[in-house]
C-alpha cells in the first residue's frame, strides 16, 4: 500500500509540474525595453504633488500614500508619440483601495476634455492577486459620460517580490501595453475620434481610490497598514516630444520597419489573453457600445 501511495504522489506531482510548466508567456522574440536608453528620475521628471511623500535613492523613486497624502510626478516635457516605461515594485500585503499608476495624460492642458492612457495597479486584499488595469480615454468626459476602455489582467508573477518593467508604446497607428516586453494589449487607431492625437505628459502616482479600486469599492484603504509604497526605477521616455520637428520618426515595438507587432509578439499576447485577461470592456454587455465604436466588428 505504501508503494502505491508513493506512486500516486509521484503522479500527482508530475501532473502538477506539467500543468504549470506552460504558465509563463512564450518569448515575444523582440525586447523593446532594451532598445531605449534609461534615464534617472531627476533627468526626466519633477514632483507634481505630495513632495513629502516622495524620495529618490540610488536612482529608485519611492512614492507613498498614508492617511495625510499620496504623491505624484510628471515628465518635464510633453510627447506626441514614443515608448514610455518604468520598472515598478508594488507594496505587499493589504493594499485595497490603493492605486499605483503610470500613465500618459493631457488633463492639465485640457481639463474635462482630456486624453489619457493608463497602466494602473488596483490594490488588493490578503491572499488575492493584484489586478493590472489598462485604460484609454479619448477627449475626456466633459459631457458627464466617462468613457473608459478598460482591459484588466492578473499577472504571471508576484509584482511585490521584484521589479518588473511596464510600458506603453504610443505610435500614430496604435497603443501597445507591455509587461516585461510581453505585449498584453494592442489598441489600434480605427478613427481619429477614438485615438489620442494631442501631446501628453508622462505621470506616476499613488492615491486612495477606495470608492472603486478593489472589487468595485467593496474593500477600502485601511491605514492601519500604511504607508503604502510604490517603487519606480529604470525610467524610459523616448520618442517625439511636442517640441520635436514635424518629421520626427516615431519609434516602434516591432523588429520590422513597418511597426505594429510581429507574429511571435502576437502569439505571446494571445497567450496572455488566454490565461490572464480578466475583463474586456468590449465584452461587457452592460456597457453602451454606441460610445465605443472600436468594439464593433
Amino acid at each position: 500500500m505504501g508503494y502505491l501511495v508513493f506512486l500516486s504522489l509521484v503522479f500527482i506531482l508530475t501532473e502538477a509540474s506539467v500543468s504549470n510548466a506552460g504558465y509563463w508567456p512564450p518569448s515575444p522574440g523582440f525586447y523593446p525595453s532594451s532598445k531605449f536608453r534609461s534615464m534617472t528620475f531627476n533627468q526626466g521628471f519633477r514632483n507634481l504633488w505630495g513632495p513629502n511623500h516622495q524620495s529618490v535613492h540610488n536612482n529608485a523613486l519611492d512614492i507613498w500614500l498614508d492617511r495625510t497624502s499620496g504623491s505624484g510626478f510628471k515628465s518635464v516635457k510633453p510627447f506626441r508619440s514614443g515608448y514610455f516605461g518604468a520598472s515598478i515594485k508594488l507594496q505587499p500585503g493589504y493594499t485595497a483601495g490603493v492605486i499605483t499608476a503610470f500613465y500618459l495624460s493631457n488633463n492639465e492642458a485640457h481639463p474635462g476634455f482630456h486624453d489619457e492612457v493608463d497602466i494602473e495597479f488596483l490594490g488588493t486584499t490578503f491572499g488575492k492577486p493584484y489586478t493590472l488595469q489598462t485604460n484609454v480615454y479619448i477627449r475626456g468626459s466633459g459631457d458627464g459620460k466617462i468613457i473608459g476602455r478598460e482591459m484588466k489582467f492578473h499577472l504571471w508573477f508576484d509584482p511585490t517580490k521584484n521589479f518588473h518593467h511596464y510600458a506603453i508604446l504610443w505610435s500614430p497607428n496604435d497603443l501597445i501595453f507591455f509587461v516585461d516586453d510581453v505585449p498584453i494589449r494592442r489598441y489600434p487607431r480605427k478613427s481619429s475620434a477614438t485615438f489620442p492625437l494631442r501631446p501628453m505628459w508622462l505621470y506616476g502616482s499613488i492615491w486612495d481610490a477606495s470608492s472603486w479600486a478593489t472589487e468595485d469599492g467593496k474593500y477600502k484603504a485601511d491605514y492601519r497598514y500604511q504607508p503604502f509604497v510604490g517603487r519606480f526605477t529604470n525610467f524610459k521616455a523616448t520618442g517625439c516630444s511636442a517640441y520635436s520637428a514635424p518629421r520626427c520618426h516615431p519609434v516602434t515595438a516591432s523588429p520590422g520597419r513597418s511597426g505594429g507587432l510581429s507574429r511571435r509578439q502576437h502569439m505571446a499576447m494571445k497567450w496572455v489573453h488566454s490565461h490572464y485577461l480578466v475583463y474586456n470592456y468590449c465584452w461587457d454587455n452592460k456597457r453602451d457600445h454606441s460610445l465605443t465604436p472600436e468594439c464593433w466588428k
